[in-house]
């Protein structure tokens, strides 16, 4: 019996040491592990890897900054101002206001002394304006082609070896892309001011009433980028330096509202003066509407236009006169080219001349009908 109870009592002895040696064991277990943690290289190394690239990213920041800077500073080399009356001073870009002299902006567009800006800016074909470029030359222009409708004109200098701008494509912009804006408002002391902010919208149309005159302005794109009255004619331009406008028009009754031409319409007139020298601009002979304008109109013109252009008025004695095409058709397509805004209608024919047919796909009602017709001269 006594010796039972010795050996009952070893048991127990070696099973609190053997329990005693299992949480020593897993207790430095524990301990070394925990210190392995918290000293190891990987998480220090880590935390060196995140600082890195947060330098990194800052200066690529900085240097996409001054890659920009620096393509601002070049187009601004190639921003001209214009004024219609002749300065007896050394540049047309004094410090009279813009009211004495008409101070406006225009760009170089091509290396013989093309200038495109605004018809307001330089007045209608075969006025004279003068203009100053950025090395202080002064040189007498002679407007070689003007549109009332889209505010646009080229004006011909006798200079050569000129800097000339980059045209970008209009149609590819998107709303909340950067733009910048250069002009000279004011005068003088302003010249050659650069605003920056995004495409705020596309396709905008706005209304202008002018000495009892009515007109629409289609297309534009509107910018929150600062423009003033002296800025007419000016690029607005993407960060690269290429021109997708021209500065027209500001909403004075609010901030933040400017609108550009897309350079698209023009361009075609562009490359035809740069090659020829010269350019025949062709015409349908209509008056016409797009979606966009519609809302705008007298309550009686009740229509609904979805797509396509609503002919409103067909000139008499012009190329579309004497055709099957009517008053209220709404042209849908021209030689294959869908249309659905009058800027649409223009670039196309912008591309072609006097003289050439064109096929145009009409709705009637319910009536689809083709209506082939020979361009005239505007």
């Amino acid at each position: 019996m006594r010796k039972n109870k010795k050996q009952n009592k070893q048991k127990r002895i070696l099973i609190i040491f053997g329990i005693i040696m299992f949480l020593w064991i897993l207790g430095f277990y524990m301990y070394a592990t925990y210190n392995r943690i918290e000293i190891s290289d990987n998480s220090y190394e880590t935390q060196r890897i995140q600082s890195t690239i947060k330098e990194e990213t800052v200066e690529k920041e900085e240097e996409n900054s001054k890659k920009v800077a620096d393509i601002i500073e070049e187009t601004t080399e190639k921003v001209v101002g214009i004024s219609k009356l002749k300065n007896t001073g050394s540049t047309i870009l004094s410090k009279s206001t813009e009211n004495e002299l008409g101070i406006g902006t225009g760009i170089i567009v091509s290396d013989d002394g093309y200038i495109l800006s605004n018809e307001h800016v330089t007045g209608e074909k075969y006025s004279k304006c003068y203009i100053t470029l950025e090395s202080g030359n002064n040189y007498d222009g002679i407007v070689m082609w003007s549109d009332s409708d889209l505010d646009l004109s080229i004006t011909k200098i006798n200079a050569k070896n000129l800097k000339y701008v980059d045209l970008g494509d209009s149609s590819k912009i998107r709303v909340g892309e950067t733009v910048y804006a250069i002009g000279n408002p004011i005068g003088f002391e302003f010249r050659r001011t650069v605003t920056s902010g995004i495409i705020s919208a596309k396709n905008r149309t706005i209304k202008i009433e002018e000495e009892n005159k009515l007109s629409y302005m289609t297309d534009l794109i509107q910018t929150d980028a600062t423009i003033n009255p002296g800025n007419s004619g000016g690029p607005l331009i993407y960060p690269n330096g290429e021109v997708i406008g021209i500065n027209t028009v500001k909403i004075s009754s609010a901030e933040g509202i400017g609108f550009a031409i897309p350079i698209n319409i023009v361009k075609p007139i562009i490359e035809s003066f740069k090659n020829t020298g010269q350019y025949q601009e062709a015409t349908i002979g209509i008056y016409a509407y797009d979606k966009e304008v519609i809302p705008y109109m007298d309550s009686t013109f009740n229509i609904n236009l979805e797509k396509g252009i609503y002919v409103a008025q067909i000139t008499k004695n012009g190329p579309a006169d004497n055709t099957e095409l009517r008053e209220g058709d709404i042209i849908t397509n021209i030689d294959s080219k869908e249309l659905n805004t009058m800027n649409e209608l223009r670039e196309y024919i912008h591309t072609k001349n006097p003289g050439e047919q064109v096929k145009l796909q009409v709705k009637r009602g319910k009536i689809n009908k083709e209506v082939t017709l020979i361009l005239g001269k505007k």
